[in-house]
């Protein structure tokens, strides 16, 4: 009879992106089950042996996530899953009491960043709070990066050597297959957006708020700018908090060096576009889209922020600016405009870094060793 192996996110999306590859190796050996807040299993593109939708909501509400560990009890209850695995906080929070309740055996989290880690007063303690009672109630942890397992260590959510690090971290890794350079396709998106041929284009990909530095990009930029012609900046992703209603406070950002493309399906496409990859967050799990830019070749500026610093090697791969400093990102990115050749050489050593250790194939490895060593008994 085979074992039975439930994964929960409070959205598809989740699953989708990140656990797709790893669920379809486990299927070879395991039924695997999935629940999310979706409720018509035919809108959840993620595979699965059977799916189970229940009410789990990112915002905090009592009534609403007492009924959400109430569902999820019933259906561990009723489906006795060998092993149920969370990803993301409330996703992790809900199914770490459900699970206990519900006896259980194998109770999987994977920690993959802090929203609490730049929050002040009682919500961070109240969020912090929340990601301890995962650490304790879950008998299996995992955390997709070193630095933000040293991170959760220090802060007391997790007991040293309890967290297990798959390789050298990344919950998924790269698409190999998929993110390739491809130099028709760079000039291309090139043309189609309007940068010139000797451009040296920072590219941002994610999504536009405080927390991943867009402020502070702005600013220095706006400097870059003012001392040299041959820049641009391409953005990429939703714009969460109104940023690009705020380009007109910068007097050398405009329509001939600035370009917003909005979110896309296709990352690997507009980073063809790019030649230096730029993310100054003040928090992040692990940095999945430096990973992305450095597989099609491109260096990366990103700050010193846990969890992003496994997402590359300074010096050899890209350089780092200190959290929230303008003036330190702008010296990152002028090093770059003048000394163009690193360009090349820290791009190149970026994509052999990520075919080495961050290959897609490679982390799915893990993941299913993970599991047969799990359910070996």
């Amino acid at each position: 009879m085979r074992k039975k192996i439930c994964f929960i996110t409070a959205v598809p999306g989740t699953a989708k992106s990140f656990l797709s590859d790893h669920i379809n190796a486990l299927r070879k050996e395991y039924d695997v089950f999935y629940v999310s807040n979706e409720q018509e299993a035919s809108k959840v593109d993620v595979p699965n042996d059977g799916y189970f939708s229940a009410d789990i909501h990112r915002g905090i509400s009592l009534i609403n996530d007492l009924r959400s560990v109430h569902q999820l009890y019933r259906i561990f209850r009723e489906e006795r899953f060998d092993v149920v695995h969370s990803v993301s906080p409330k996703a992790g929070l809900l199914t770490a009491i459900a699970a206990w309740l519900a006896g259980i055996k194998h109770r999987v989290h994977i920690f993959t960043g802090q929203v609490w880690a730049t929050r002040k007063g009682f919500m961070r303690w109240l969020l912090k709070t929340m990601d301890k009672v995962i650490a304790r109630l879950d008998n299996h942890i995992l955390v997709d990066g070193k630095t933000q397992r040293a991170f959760l260590e220090k802060e007391g959510v997790l007991r040293k050597g309890k967290a297990d690090v798959f390789g050298e971290g990344s919950i998924c890794g790269v698409n190999t297959h998929r993110f390739v350079p491809n130099l028709d396709l760079r000039e291309a998106e090139r043309q189609s957006i309007g940068i010139e041929d000797n451009a040296l284009v920072f590219l941002f990909m994610g999504r536009l708020n405080h927390d991943k530095g867009i402020g502070e990009l702005y600013a220095a930029y706006d400097r870059l700018a003012a001392e040299y012609k041959d820049v641009y900046l391409l953005l990429v992703g939703t714009d969460e908090e109104n940023y690009i209603s705020k380009l007109p406070q910068y007097s050398n950002i405009n329509n001939s060096n600035f370009f917003y493309y909005g979110a896309t399906p296709t990352p690997e496409k507009v980073l063809n576009a790019g030649d230096v990859f730029v993310l100054p967050t003040y928090r992040e799990g692990f940095g999945t889209s430096v990973l992305e830019a450095a597989c099609m070749g491109l260096p990366s500026i990103t700050s010193d922020a846990y969890g992003v610093l496994d997402a590359s090697v300074e010096g050899e791969t890209g350089l780092r600016c200190k959290v929230g400093d303008v003036d330190s990102l702008y010296d990152c990115m002028s090093y770059f405009c003048e000394h163009l050749d690193m360009v090349k050489i820290m791009g190149n050593k970026s994509r052999e870094r990520i075919l080495s250790d961050f290959a897609g194939e490679r982390l799915t490895e893990y993941w299913v060793d993970f599991y047969n060593s799990l359910l070996s008994n």
